[in-house]
């Protein structure tokens, strides 16, 4: 017959059960978070759609474009045009340009969001150049583009009403060129 674990043997046993949990949680912590950023477009997470709206709505949304760069990527990066206004529902197309002004190849990718945070949820990617990496030799240009929409389903939330802007911002960062995340590789 086993002898009982003594109390520090317990304690032990307890804290390594612990330590472990911590550390697998701590791994599925940020393909949880995006999964949940995805879901209810927290944090300015947009919605990624395989097709257009379906419907258009009689009411206007303008789209405004910001771009900016990590600390330290020597590139320059717009874009093309400044804002869109289309209905909701209706398909929005438009271009980021990227430029590094460097003398070396470099990797970049980026990330973005969507403000207000409240809208996020409502703004579609069709397709989209973010969590793909781009590698730019030196001098080279790149437009980027970026197909979208506004869902109708955004006229069925009444505190949406005083939207009539949102804000498309991507930042680029450099990387080691390695595979990017394929969380949303597609859009």
């Amino acid at each position: 017959m086993k002898a009982p674990l003594d109390k520090n043997a317990r304690v032990a046993l307890f804290a390594g059960v612990a330590a472990v949990t911590m550390v697998g949680a701590a791994f599925a912590s940020v393909p949880l978070y995006s999964l949940f950023c995805q879901v209810t477009g927290y944090g300015g997470t947009t919605q990624i759609a395989i097709g257009e709206a379906g419907a258009v709505l009689d009411r206007e949304m303008t789209v405004l474009f910001d771009a900016n760069t990590g600390r330290g990527l020597p590139w320059e990066f717009e874009p093309v045009q400044r804002s869109l206004t289309l209905n909701v529902g209706e398909s929005g197309l438009a271009y980021y340009r990227a430029t590094n002004v460097s003398d070396r190849p470099i990797t970049g990718v980026a990330t973005y969001n969507v403000a207000p945070f409240k809208a996020a949820i409502y703004f579609s990617k069709i397709e989209c150049f973010c969590f793909t990496e781009q590698t730019l030799e030196p001098g080279e240009s790149i437009d980027m583009p970026v197909l979208f929409f506004v869902d109708p389903l955004i006229a069925e939330e009444r505190f949406l009403d005083d939207v009539h802007a949102i804000t498309l911002s991507y930042t680029f960062f450099e990387t080691d060129g390695a595979a990017s995340s394929p969380s949303d590789a597609a859009p």
